[in-house]
């Protein structure tokens, strides 16, 4: 019985554990309605870095592009990726079209 729920245990973890180390978000500005994955590597280095919040009177959504008033910061080797400071909310974003891909909690 202890050998099965190991070996329950261990295909659990295998099988969640990539979950936890990326974010899947959708965003149709970037891929056209498809699905994509944010490197968890993203995520964590968005959250370090300490930039001035900038005011937005717009939304901010998943999907829609941010004005070029709004300065953006790349992410030191992920080229893709971009984030802001936007009303004291963290967005990530594609920095091609600016779209935002997620906004951290």
């Amino acid at each position: 019985m202890r050998k099965t729920v190991l070996a329950a245990s261990a295909v659990f973890m295998a099988l969640t554990g990539p979950a936890f180390a990326q974010a899947v978000v959708v965003d149709p500005g970037m891929t056209n309605s498809t699905t994509v994955e944010l490197p968890g590597e993203v995520r964590t280095y968005v959250l370090q870095r300490q930039v001035p919040s900038v005011a937005y009177e717009g939304a901010i959504v998943v999907g829609q592009p941010l004005p070029d008033t709004v300065q953006l910061h790349l992410v030191d080797g992920h080229p893709d990726y971009a984030y802001s400071v936007v009303n004291e909310r963290r967005v990530i974003v594609n920095p091609q079209n600016r779209t935002i891909i997620q906004v951290l909690e």
